[in-house]
């Protein structure tokens, strides 16, 4: 751990040394820079899936899915992270082709539309160069690149932005097992790994971002103990990027259905930002920018 974050307890808001005050900097993309030091970047969700556990079957059609990018960065998306493939857990995986047909084209359309860049949601090589070469910025893999030997190529070739995020096993199967000796410590010495293995393909620091992965291979408990002490993820000295809108785990503290998880999100995204968050990645963009520039604004006041 590094010594700024090393004076904050694991199991409190670390509001004097926000692992953001280190490691937010500028993410490169493709063709631009995110600025990650004035304030939290949201990246707004965009599944044109079947089966996804919160919005599966609401985008499939294009002008659907072109309205609701529009609206997400009216509402202040800085990213649009498009998924084909659902990565709920139990979730079935998809053909490539499958994965391609759902988000190659929507990719044209809206990377010709939209001001702000695209991610794709996939651990898929062939998917991630095909969506690269439409015009999307960033990959965003939930293996970490575990799952395709090829992806590290194929984002270094593209000088991509990357998010690596710890997950165990393959949706249909990673909460079958979410006992760990250690989480914390495993779930970071895994992020090590995918950093390791993104920089021997050549792809630069400044591109990549770290994601814990909460919700992927975890209990409800572990969920939790990864938002108390998501600063000491700060020793891995990149962006971190966290995903908990409208998660399981939130219905399970809350007793709430998906549609009801928007006070629930929002507590979690304000003690994501105040222990080191630098991206929000949500499907309510204007509540949980409210929620992220505030949480900042008070701990780090510009006057």
């Amino acid at each position: 751990m590094t010594s700024s974050t090393a004076q904050c307890s694991g199991s409190s808001i670390c509001a004097e040394h926000p692992a953001w005050r280190h490691n937010a900097g500028v993410w490169r993309l493709s063709s631009r820079c995110i600025d990650l030091t004035s304030r939290p970047c949201i990246m707004g969700v965009l599944n044109v899936t079947p089966d996804s556990f919160s919005d599966g079957n609401c985008y499939l059609d294009p002008a659907a899915a072109e309205d609701r990018a529009l609206a997400m960065v009216a509402e202040g998306a800085d990213i649009i992270d498009i998924g084909g493939e659902s990565t709920r857990p139990g979730a079935p995986s998809v053909s490539e082709a499958e994965e391609m047909h759902r988000v190659v084209p929507l990719v044209e359309r809206l990377a010709a539309k939209l001001p702000v860049p695209l991610s794709i949601d996939t651990y898929k090589a062939a998917v991630a160069r095909e969506a690269l070469a439409a015009g999307a910025e960033v990959i965003n893999d939930i293996s970490g690149m575990a799952f395709d030997p090829n992806m590290a190529a194929i984002v270094a070739e593209a000088r991509a932005g990357l998010v690596v995020m710890h997950t165990r096993g393959t949706p249909a199967i990673m909460q079958r097992d979410t006992a760990y000796d250690d989480l914390i410590a495993e779930v970071l010495a895994s992020l090590r790994y995918s950093l390791g293995r993104a920089q021997a393909a050549g792809i630069p620091d400044e591109q990549i971002v770290v994601d814990p992965g909460i919700g992927f291979g975890k209990s409800v408990d572990g969920n939790l103990e990864i938002l108390r002490r998501l600063a000491e993820f700060a020793s891995l000295g990149r962006p971190i990027l966290v995903g908990t809108s409208r998660k399981s785990f939130i219905g399970s503290v809350l007793d709430r259905e998906v549609a009801d998880r928007l006070f629930g999100t929002a507590a979690t995204v304000a003690v994501a930002v105040a222990n080191g968050a630098s991206i929000l990645r949500v499907h309510d963009v204007r509540a949980m920018r409210d929620v992220a520039l505030m949480t900042r604004a008070i701990l780090a006041p510009q006057r």
